[in-house]
């Protein structure tokens, strides 16, 4: 299992070139950012917060478990702001 440390690393680096690739386009585009881009950016910070809350959690039964959980959840949630970037 890796560390929780690596987990929090994780999904900041995924969630961050998610946003990241948003200001691209937007740079490429129109320069300016729109409502439709501010909120793919909001949906990928709520995210963030609510997975930073999840690892944090302390009364966990199974915290391998639990920890696997969230990394199907970071994938899953990068993958539909992905598509989201994709169809803008």
């Amino acid at each position: 299992m890796p560390s929780v440390k690596n987990l929090k690393k994780d999904i900041n680096f995924v969630l961050g070139d998610i946003i990241e690739a948003v200001y691209i386009y937007e740079l490429t585009t129109t320069g300016k950012p729109s409502d439709q881009t501010n909120a793919v950016i909001d949906e990928a910070i709520t995210s963030f917060d609510a997975l930073i809350s999840k690892v944090n959690e302390k009364n966990v039964e199974n915290k391998k478990a639990h920890f696997k959980q969230i990394n199907v959840e970071l994938e899953q949630t990068a993958n539909q702001l992905i598509e989201k970037i994709n169809a803008l």
